[in-house]
């Protein structure tokens, strides 16, 4: 199960659902949604022990979005995603995201190889859209557009 938006902003408000979530799943929480699901943190690393703990507690996959986007499996690994740019810093890239990683999920992938192929190919379709259009006026369809060819640099 891939858990995004509203499902995120229901969890912050219900902390006891928490323990609802199926082992597996994966949380995708931008900066906003997820200081809402674990209170503020005082600096990077401690943002980071907190995603991790979340990680651990849940047994979830936790993707935090944003530039370098952050993946913590249930073990306490992290992964740093290396790709992807400011312009995609638009409505409904976190959509396609969710899209994805959902897409891949229901391929048989594990949780943690949809989470982190999701973001790397996410964001490489994001460097490929700004490479041939800008980074200026990147939308959501312009991140599908270059998917494909995106998969296509990883055979």
């Amino acid at each position: 199960m891939v858990l995004d938006a509203d499902a995120l902003n229901l969890l912050a408000t219900n902390a006891e659902l928490l323990n609802k979530i199926p082992e597996g799943s994966i949380l995708t929480p931008h900066p906003g949604e997820f200081m809402r699901l674990v209170g503020a943190w005082s600096n990077d690393f401690d943002k980071l022990k907190k995603q991790i703990a979340l990680a651990g507690t849940t047994k979830s996959v936790v993707v935090l979005k944003g530039a370098h986007s952050s993946i913590a499996l249930p073990d306490g690994s992290v992964y740093f995603n290396s790709t992807g740019n400011p312009g995609m810093a638009t409505g409904g890239s976190g959509d396609v995201l969710t899209g994805i990683i959902t897409a891949l999920l229901a391929q048989g992938y594990p949780a943690a190889q949809a989470a982190i192929l999701g973001v790397y190919v996410h964001g490489l379709a994001g460097d490929l859209a700004a490479r041939e259009i800008g980074e200026t006026g990147l939308i959501a369809g312009d991140l599908i557009s270059y998917l494909p060819y995106a998969f296509k640099k990883l055979e």
